[in-house]
């Protein structure tokens, strides 16, 4: 289907998944002008041998339906009773779409859910997304600064390199510590979960951690970080706050599955850094990493740039649509049934995407 959410120009299908689509014995039809901001023609899914046509022809009668942002109830009325809605459908955010999903009958299964275990990393839209999104949240950051990234001598003078901090090494702290070294910045980096210190040092980054509060390491389960103590939280308010006022570049990664993002930086603390230094946060789409920052917007404030996109990974649409899409079809080929000509989902993954089926919500973090 292709996307309407305002700033969406992802897809979830590539020319590469409809063949392998096809190749698993499935007709594939994509309605006309999905893939054009993600730089897929039409010709380019009728070459791989879908049908390309309306909304409505391409729901009629569709077993399988896949998306970025779960699609209006209007637009796929006319696929199957029961029919599998693949997409992201922000559950905890938006209640009201989940139980119009269930009241239609459809089974909707969602990508944000999936869990985050050995054999299903290859279907995992968090991590594939948000790889992109540091990415892109430094290269972003580093086109606002008013200074280039790396050491550079020259006969007039030598320009120190910029010093980067990266809060929160998760997928997207990882790639944004990466890329920020790779443009010649010195990078150092925190997080509340203690295992990430090792490779924050794989990645030639400095780790800036709390040393003498015993007892919490941060990680919940699936590997997400969680809220941390009060204790905790004054002692890295502490830390950052000297920290961060010796940065020109800081991005800010944290996020909470189902909850409010965590405040990270206060206003006093962004009045303690230089004029000129810029903050990426990540999280403004729920809520945000910084005081004052706000969706798609460059909030200046004490001389400091504060920025962040509503939607990261589709500033980089035509790899987001390509990593998305491909997850989308490690997920459902790794089931793919030929006596049934679809997929049949186990327990362990199943159940846990899973959020409607049979005209109920049946995912049990939403029922809890």
């Amino acid at each position: 289907m292709k996307e309407r959410a305002g700033g969406e120009s992802r897809v979830a299908a590539s020319a590469e998944t409809v063949r392998k689509f096809i190749a698993l014995g499935a007709e594939v039809a994509v309605e006309k002008g999905a893939g054009i901001a993600a730089a897929i023609p039409d010709a380019a899914y009728a070459e791989a041998g879908a049908s390309v046509g309306t909304a409505a022809v391409t729901a009629k009668d569709a077993d399988i339906m896949l998306g970025i942002q779960a699609p209006d109830l209007k637009l796929i009325k006319g696929a199957k009773k029961g029919a599998m809605v693949a997409a992201l459908f922000d559950p905890f955010g938006a209640p009201k779409l989940v139980e119009a999903y269930a009241k239609a009958g459809f089974e909707a299964l969602s990508m944000e859910f999936m869990p985050r275990i050995t054999r299903a990393q290859s279907m995992d839209v968090l991590s594939s997304q948000s790889n992109l999104a540091g990415y892109k949240a430094v290269i972003a950051a580093a086109d606002t600064y008013g200074r280039a990234f790396p050491m550079m001598m020259t006969a007039a003078g030598t320009v120190q390199a910029a010093r980067c901090f990266v809060m929160g090494v998760g997928v997207a702290g990882l790639q944004a510590i990466a890329t920020a070294r790779r443009l010649g910045a010195q990078v150092s980096a925190t997080d509340v979960r203690s295992a990430t210190k090792e490779q924050i040092e794989s990645l030639g980054a400095k780790p800036v951690f709390v040393e003498e509060v015993a007892g919490i390491e941060g990680e919940g389960s699936g590997g997400y970080a969680t809220e941390m103590s009060e204790e905790y939280q004054k002692a890295q308010a502490e830390l950052v706050s000297s920290h961060i006022a010796k940065q020109d570049i800081v991005i800010t990664t944290a996020l909470i599955p189902g909850r409010a993002a965590p405040r990270l930086i206060s206003d006093a603390q962004i009045k303690t850094m230089k004029p000129g230094s810029v903050i990426f946060d990540l999280a403004t789409s729920q809520g945000g990493n910084v005081e004052g920052s706000k969706p798609d917007e460059i909030v200046m404030k004490h001389g400091v740039a504060i920025m962040g996109y509503a939607n990261t990974p589709a500033h980089l649409p035509a790899d987001a649509s390509a990593l998305f899409a491909r997850n989308h079809y490690n997920f459902l080929s790794a089931f793919w049934d030929e006596e049934t000509g679809g997929p049949v989902l186990d327990e362990e993954i199943g159940d846990a995407v899973r959020l409607t089926k049979g005209g109920k919500i049946v995912n049990e973090r939403l029922n809890a």
